[in-house]
């Protein structure tokens, strides 16, 4: 697998991978099933990927409020806070990119962001999503939900068993 400990200002940002967040860790494990390989995937615990957001927010340069990294790391920090669970897919390839996020909305995903060098492409959108707003440092991530708050998110869907 290609290093997800990629940094962009000091804050995670592994361009050539998906990230997609679970709700249960058991949905997690439906990419190797459809064939990814275990050295494509990797596997965060919501307490991995708190202490991960954690280790960012305090290293991270303030040119990484100048895009959306901090931004959506918070809302990442939300879903974890939670109890989401977190699969890092390598998909340099666009048809890779797509497949691993149809298998993750297939198996509950809330979210699933391809990171590429310039732009981070959210791959899944929700029937009750929001028209998308315009995002800054200073309002931060679009959530899309009522409020804008990402928290939110996991109360709008109902449960997947």
């Amino acid at each position: 697998m290609a290093s997800t400990d990629k940094r962009s200002f000091g804050v995670f940002k592994p361009v050539g991978h998906v990230v997609i967040s679970f709700a249960a860790a058991e949905h997690a494990d439906a990419l190797r099933t459809a064939g990814f390989s275990g050295d494509a995937l990797r596997r965060l615990t919501d307490r991995e990927m708190l202490a991960q957001i954690e280790h960012d927010l305090q290293h991270a340069s303030p040119l990484a409020a100048v895009g959306q990294e901090l931004n959506l790391i918070k809302a990442q920090r939300a879903l974890a806070q939670r109890g989401y669970h977190w699969l890092i897919v390598h998909a340099p390839h666009d048809a890779d990119a797509r497949r691993a996020a149809q298998i993750a909305r297939e198996h509950g995903a809330e979210r699933a962001q391809r990171y590429g060098a310039f732009i981070i492409e959210e791959l899944i959108e929700h029937t009750v999503d929001k028209a998308h707003v315009a995002e800054s440092p200073d309002r931060g991530l679009d959530a899309e939900t009522p409020s804008g708050d990402e928290s939110e998110r996991a109360q709008l869907r109902p449960a997947r068993r």
